[in-house]
């Protein structure tokens, strides 16, 4: 499985920063499906101010081929994304072409095995 993490900033806009958090909170059905059909299994936004991080997890080694699916997938699903992007602005130094934005990972904490079993016993 492969992890990305993305970003891009909603426009400078109260009104659609709540717009943008309600449709997320009653996602298309057809959207929902789509994404798993497409490969992904896992994702999440965040939002801070008009900032949004997404964290997505994909079968495939490249994002952008499961996102290629799913957009193409259903005229509902190609509606949902034009109308999120119509809400998004491009983020300052994202590369040329890509919408939102990859982070690079500059930092990670990994638990191995054996010390997340003795923390998983002691709570036991």
């Amino acid at each position: 499985m492969t992890r990305t993490v993305l970003t891009i900033d909603l426009r400078d806009d109260p009104a659609t920063i709540a717009a943008y958090t309600a449709h997320h909170r009653r996602v298309w059905p057809e959207v929902l499906e789509s994404l798993r059909r497409a490969g992904i299994r896992q994702m999440e936004i965040y939002l801070l101010d008009r900032r949004l991080v997404m964290i997505v997890e994909t079968d495939a080694p490249d994002f952008r081929r499961a996102f290629a699916l799913h957009v193409a997938s259903h005229p509902r699903v190609a509606e949902w994304e034009s109308l999120m992007k119509s809400m998004q602005a491009r983020v300052a130094g994202g590369p040329d072409g890509d919408w939102w934005a990859e982070m690079r990972p500059i930092f990670r904490l990994k638990v191995d095995e054996e010390t997340a079993v003795r923390a998983e016993s002691r709570r036991g």
